[in-house]
């Protein structure tokens, strides 16, 4: 078989093979440094730094760019529950919300826990264009399923709610980074950007609306002084002014998060997720052909970077042990392939399997 090298030069020097970016990604060198250096400042100039703002406006219009959408259209945050629960409070009473079956608790539970009675029903991953009906508000699901890294059929569920006036929210936390997306095929788009985007904890984002806030049906539920059109005049009292755009529903963010945020971000532009992508899927499928050969059959995932084994759950620690991360999922091992990996990679995870 061809070697697959990495990508990203000297970014990564991990001191494990680590194949577990579906539960947090490693952070670039450059980003590292970035945090290091914000440390360092704090220590004279408080927590804020001297430039709180520029850090997050930065990762602001990169993760835009990488969305294929302008700016404006992109609210931060700190995780993907916050800005579900903004879309959750924002629907009418008594909507209709339709899920994926098993979707991640982060982006289901905050609209099975609105106090504004929403109706929450799910259905089949494989049925959920099929399970949209006259009445459905809004169809929300995962560009792909962490659990076993399937992904969804997200054009037929886009024409299925546009044939019933349902809106769409996609959370791309699994996708963004290795999956291309275009925020502006959906009506919502949620991030957690610390997967498969290599940023620190406590960086997301939220893409709403066509034309900034006209028409995307939300409300500024959670607004604070960062949501006001001069945040430094948005301190004390009701905001008599909030942003026009989509910074209205900003929270005030993480600085040391978006600090290393803008750097992980440029070295996603730097490559393209195009080439990322091409990466990651190749070793992915390097490893389902290993494991046919093992004698194993992972779950159907076809174009994932992130696979799936049922029988093999009971060789994470055996794995660990010898310095591979991988996790396990639903009783499944489940490995994800990213840029920082390589053949030689897979090669010794399917050696090791096979040594049990």
């Amino acid at each position: 078989m061809q070697r697959i090298e990495p990508l990203g030069g000297d970014e990564f020097t991990p001191l494990t093979t680590y194949l577990n970016t579906a539960s947090s990604g490693l952070l670039p060198a450059r980003s590292a440094a970035a945090l290091r250096a914000a440390a360092e400042e704090s220590a004279s100039y408080g927590t804020m730094g001297q430039d709180y703002f520029g850090p997050a406006e930065a990762s602001r219009a990169a993760f835009a760019r990488l969305m294929h959408v302008p700016p404006e259209r992109v609210a931060i945050g700190g995780a993907v529950a916050v800005h579900a629960a903004l879309i959750a409070g924002s629907l009418p009473h008594g909507s209709e919300v339709l899920f994926p079956e098993g979707e991640f608790s982060s982006l289901v539970n905050p609209f099975a826990a609105a106090g504004n009675g929403l109706k929450v029903r799910t259905a089949p991953l494989a049925e959920l264009a099929d399970a949209v009906r006259p009445g459905t508000a809004l169809v929300a699901f995962s560009a792909v399923q962490a659990k076993d890294g399937r992904l969804a059929d997200t054009e037929a569920v886009r024409a299925a709610a546009r044939a019933h006036g349902a809106r769409t929210l996609v959370d791309v936390t699994q996708a963004a980074g290795w999956l291309p997306v275009r925020a502006g095929d959906f009506d919502y788009l949620v991030c957690g950007a610390f997967k498969w985007l290599l940023c620190p904890r406590g960086t997301s984002f939220l893409v709403c609306g066509a034309d900034g806030t006209a028409g995307d049906g939300l409300e500024a539920l959670h607004a604070g002084w960062v949501a006001g059109a001069d945040p430094m005049e948005s301190n004390y009292g009701p905001i008599r002014q909030l942003a026009a755009d989509a910074r209205r529903y900003d929270e005030p963010h993480a600085h040391y998060s978006y600090v290393a945020a803008q750097h992980s971000l440029a070295l996603f532009e730097e490559i393209g997720v195009e080439t990322v992508h091409a990466h990651d899927v190749a070793l992915a499928d390097r490893y389902r052909a290993g494991l046919a050969e093992l004698g194993h059959t992972p779950l159907p995932a076809p174009g994932s970077a992130i696979v799936s084994v049922p029988g093999l759950a009971d060789a994470a620690d055996r794995l660990a042990a010898a310095g591979v991360r991988v996790a396990v999922r639903a009783g499944n091992l489940r490995a994800a392939f990213h840029l920082y990996n390589s053949s030689g990679d897979v090669d010794r995870l399917l050696e090791l399997l096979g040594e049990g």
